[in-house]
């Protein structure tokens, strides 16, 4: 009836895992406490739940990302203090195939549901924006990208408590991940929550091209488009392209464990390294997906804060195509050390570096647009100059991994980690941070707390470069990867450094958690909350801030790049209309996540074998889907007394400073 789930599913040994789903079960018990207490389950429900306006869905992103963020950084902080007590003899605190599921998790929460959450969040928020469009060209289909997400979120965060998550690496390259190396279902978690994500990501590459590709304001060319939107464009592309990869590769490993194909297995006729090909060749894309909306981020930032015009805007846009033609073809460097033949190394190797010259020229533009600009350096300007230098040490390092005679060396060591967590901790999350900070009061129409955002960048900066910067010692001395206790005394003292910036890193967090609790405090009792304004930029169009939830009365016209600094100047930006168009709008839907329900109640059945459940989650997500495609009045009309009342609203306030 139940597959292989019963009570010893329950980690009743495991007293961290108990203690844990202790902390959130009364976590979630005052939440709902307090939203019952303050009447808000009809808000949430209503506005924000069934939401398929693109920039709450934005934020809904982001919120995910930032919760994903404390669980995986939770299990980072446990491995580096694990490292530091498993020292001399010392087995430290966590056994060895615990210790295996939480560096598993880490990887595959930070990359899949952190760091990608974020980065569609601000593009979701910001791109209609840029381009003039009321919304993403599917609104409901976005609404269920989200969900998808959101489910598979929830499933690796259920094998918390119900069975266990993978021991395999986030890479679960087989034979470890296959049956006879991993019976139990940790391998199974792993799969559907990345499948059912995936496709959700898979579906928002598709919705945003379109949008970009067919719902530009009149007059925009391609050419005329902000940087962040080509990059967001750029990483689209990547994911259409990429993303089916994984899932076939999935599939295929599915198959293996489920029906016993023998796509992986060297003794049935299958091959092992295929699964290594296929899992790069989604994932060396996969690095620039998360990296180069961040590069557009930092364009953004830096422009909007010298007071000047990006320097080089046509070569931004061509090294950002390059980079992500490149990033095709230079994923054997991740396996430099199976044993190729020397040009198949050296041509993955030249390109490897070749890389490095696109990547280069956009940190040389953002040089130049500084060069001779008055640069305020706000909380947005130093993530950028904090990532200027950290990313640029981590490019360095790569290089040097791009050697594949070094490379053999350091593979398998720390000094890769240390490479990894440069580019993506310095080069992504930065970025990410600085868009946080640059668009919130776009979102939500007033500004963090400044001191407590640049206490956040410092404890992060430090904290990064204590944490990491040891591990490329530890990795010239020899320290292995996926190790859980060290006897050599020389790597000591680098492992004590490592774990003092992983707490640092963690009071950085913690002074963003509490820059959020003390910008809403002050915003809700009326104080000033503006702190280090952006000196008035609205920065996308003219719209209100936050922006009106149909995004603009009438669909400007775009004449070039900086049509709206043209229309500040002729007077047309912010005028009083006699009468407004009425405004087609679509309507809110909880099918979006109906469907995601049955879908991941189906992937849990899957996972535990329980096959009429998994039947049924099917069925479920099935009848969803019909309800919602044969529902009547899906979308409705903004009236134009309705859209004059709120236009005027917001003149006024712009008349008022």
């Amino acid at each position: 009836m139940l597959g292989k789930l019963s009570l010893d599913a329950i980690p009743f040994h495991e007293p961290i895992l108990i203690a844990t789903f202790s902390v959130i079960a009364i976590a979630g018990l005052v939440l709902a406490f307090l939203l019952i207490k303050y009447n808000l389950l009809g808000i949430l429900w209503r506005d924000w739940l069934t939401s398929i306006d693109h920039k709450r869905l934005g934020v809904m992103y982001i919120v995910l990302a930032l919760i994903m963020l404390l669980r995986g950084f939770a299990d980072a902080i446990m491995m580096r203090l694990q490292l530091a007590l498993a020292t001399n003899g010392d087995p430290g605190y966590l056994p060895p195939h615990h210790y295996d599921q939480v560096f598993t998790a880490h990887g595959v929460i930070m990359i899949i549901f952190m760091a990608m959450p974020f980065m569609i969040g601000l593009m979701n928020i910001v791109v209609p924006l840029q381009i003039g469009a009321r919304d993403v060209a599917f609104p409901f289909l976005n609404n269920l990208s989200f969900w998808l997400t959101a489910g598979g979120a929830i499933l690796i965060n259920v094998s918390l408590f119900v069975g266990e998550f993978a021991k395999t690496g986030w890479v679960a390259y087989p034979p470890l991940a296959g049956l006879q190396f991993s019976p139990d279902v940790g391998v199974d978690y792993y799969i559907w929550a990345l499948q059912i994500s995936g496709i959700g990501t898979t579906l928002t590459a598709v919705n945003f091209l379109a949008t970009v590709f067919k719902m530009r304001a009149p007059g925009m060319k391609l050419m005329d488009m902000p940087i962040f939107t080509w990059t967001c464009t750029w990483a689209n592309i990547l994911i259409a392209a990429s993303f089916p990869i994984l899932t076939a590769v999935l599939a295929m490993l599915t198959l293996d464990r489920y029906l016993d194909f023998h796509f992986f297995t060297n003794d049935g006729g299958g091959n092992s390294m295929m699964y290594i090909n296929l899992f790069w060749a989604w994932g060396h894309p996969e690095v620039y997906i998360l990296v180069l909306p961040a590069f557009g981020i930092f364009s953004e930032v830096v422009s909007t804060f010298t007071g000047k015009r990006l320097f080089g805007y046509k070569s931004m846009v061509w090294a950002t195509a390059s980079i992500s033609v490149l990033g095709f073809i230079v994923w054997l460097h991740h396996f430099f050390t199976m044993g190729s033949s020397a040009n198949v190394n050296a041509f993955f190797g030249v390109m490897t570096m070749i890389i490095a010259v696109p990547t280069g020229v956009k940190l040389f533009n953002w040089l130049f647009t500084m060069y001779r600009g008055r640069l305020r350096i706000t909380v947005p300007v130093l993530w950028t100059l904090g990532f200027m230098v950290t990313f640029t040490i981590g490019g360095m390092t790569g290089v040097l991994l791009a050697v594949p005679g070094a490379d053999y060396v350091l593979h398998n060591s720390l000094f890769l980690i240390a490479h990894f967590h440069n580019t993506i901790i310095g080069g992504a999350v930065f970025g990410y941070l600085a868009g946080f900070a640059f668009w919130f009061p776009k979102v939500m129409g007033f500004h963090l707390n400044v001191k407590l955002g640049k206490a956040a960048f410092w404890c992060w900066l430090v904290g990064f470069f204590m944490a990491f910067m040891p591990l490329y010692v530890l990795g010239f001395l020899g320290m292995t990867r996926r190790l859980n206790h060290t006897d050599n005394p020389d790597f000591n003292i680098w492992l004590y450094i490592a774990l003092v910036g992983a707490f640092i890193i963690m009071a950085g967090i913690v002074c963003q958690l509490l820059q959020l609790y003390v910008s809403f405090r002050d915003r809700a009792q009326n104080l000033d909350t503006t702190g280090d304004p952006w000196n008035g930029h609205t920065l996308e169009w003219s719209t209100a801030s936050p922006p009106q939830y149909y995004n603009f009365a009438e669909i400007p016209t775009v004449s070039d790049i900086d049509a709206f600094t043209d229309m500040k100047e002729k007077g047309e930006a912010y005028v009083r209309k006699d009468s407004y168009a009425p405004i087609h709008m679509p309507k809110n839907t909880a099918s979006g996540m109906a469907i995601s329900g049955c879908i991941t109640v189906m992937g849990f059945a899957l996972i535990w074998h329980i096959w009429w459940l998994a039947a049924l989650g099917l069925l479920g997500s099935f009848v969803a889907l019909v309800m919602r495609v044969y529902t009547k009045d899906i979308d409705y009309y903004v009236q134009p007394d309705e859209v004059a009342r709120i236009e005027n609203a917001h003149l006024d306030n712009v008349a008022k400073g």
